[in-house]
């Protein structure tokens, strides 16, 4: 953990840089020392079919979630989540700057009785940080 998860209309495809927006999400969380590196990844889900409002076909949307383990306190996961918010609406500006999108956002904290996960990516950076 963290997972970032992207979902966007299919009218901005051509216009995002994902790549650019995961280094920054992911330097981010892992600088605040709250989120080991070998566990932090990221996804886009482009969404076809969608309507927005009254349906025009140049109105869009980009919805990120943000899956955390269970344990951080409630301070921490506020910082985070303004700041995520932040890096999120500046990245979309030169979108947001001529084109109608509704952006949103939230974090959701998992279960520690309901969540399983095996990753052997961690130890590769375990002497790293």
């Amino acid at each position: 953990m963290p997972h970032f998860i992207v979902e966007y209309s299919g009218n901005l495809h051509d216009r995002l840089d994902f790549q650019a927006l995961f280094k920054e999400l992911h330097e981010y969380v892992v600088s605040t020392g709250a989120f080991p590196i070998g566990g932090v990844r990221s996804r886009a889900i482009r969404c076809n079919d969608f309507r927005v409002a009254d349906g025009r076909e140049d109105f869009s949307f980009l919805n990120l979630n943000l899956k955390i383990g269970h344990g951080r306190d409630m301070e921490l996961k506020k910082e985070v989540a303004e700041q995520v918010f932040k890096i999120l609406c500046d990245w979309m500006k030169p979108i947001t700057d001529d084109s109608y999108v509704q952006i949103s956002f939230e974090m959701t904290e998992l279960d520690p009785v309901l969540k399983f996960n095996k990753n052997n990516i961690h130890p590769l950076f375990a002497n790293k940080q």
